[in-house]
């Protein structure tokens, strides 16, 4: 059985939605993407160190896929992130797009829960969601790990990691960082309240 993490960019005050560019998720009227756009290069080492050294298979929803698939493969693989990325097999949850162009990509659709429950049960490297916000949401209670980055910056409205109908959770701490821009990296291991 392998287990299924979660990389995130979050704000200090819990906002995931659109990191990168402006255009990643401007829903709901969110005005302030590419937030994080400014920390890359201080960043990415780290996060590639911590969360993409060793083999995993990905798992995106539709837009984080099509945002990633638009971009990633047309990146010079001597870069090591393009490399992993383009590489990687994908498992994409969609009930729209019917053709990925993107090698290595897999579609899911149907009970994404059952068919994400039958990936973990499989043998393999670990399975790591990247952005996909609507898609941790759903899979909130498969999620044995999340790997996060919490940048200091406030931005008020938009799309948070944990909304307010997450059951009550107990995580426990497996790592942490501060890196010297502000950025802190924080690992955690999921359990039930009710059962630490």
């Amino acid at each position: 059985m392998r287990k299924l993490a979660a990389l995130t960019f979050q704000t200090l005050d819990g906002v995931i939605q659109s990191p990168g560019t402006p255009e990643e998720d401007p829903s709901g009227g969110f005005r302030q993407g590419g937030w994080a756009s400014s920390y890359w290069d201080k960043v990415m080492p780290q996060v590639k160190q911590e969360a993409m050294s060793e083999p995993y298979d990905i798992l995106l929803g539709r837009k984080t896929y099509e945002i990633f698939a638009a971009y990633w493969p047309h990146v010079d693989e001597n870069t090591s992130v393009a490399a992993i990325l383009n590489n990687s097999k994908k498992y994409v949850v969609t009930s729209t797009l019917d053709k990925l162009e993107w090698k290595n990509s897999v579609r899911i659709s149907g009970d994404i829960k059952k068919e994400i429950s039958k990936l973990k049960e499989q043998e393999g490297p670990l399975l790591q969601i990247h952005g996909s916000g609507l898609l941790i949401q759903e899979l909130k209670d498969l999620i044995d790990e999340f790997r996060l980055w919490t940048f200091p910056i406030v931005v008020g409205k938009g799309k948070r990691l944990f909304e307010q109908d997450m059951p009550p959770s107990c995580f426990r701490l497996e790592k942490a960082e501060v890196l010297p821009c502000g950025v802190i990296m924080s690992i955690y291991q999921t359990r039930n309240l009710h059962k630490p």
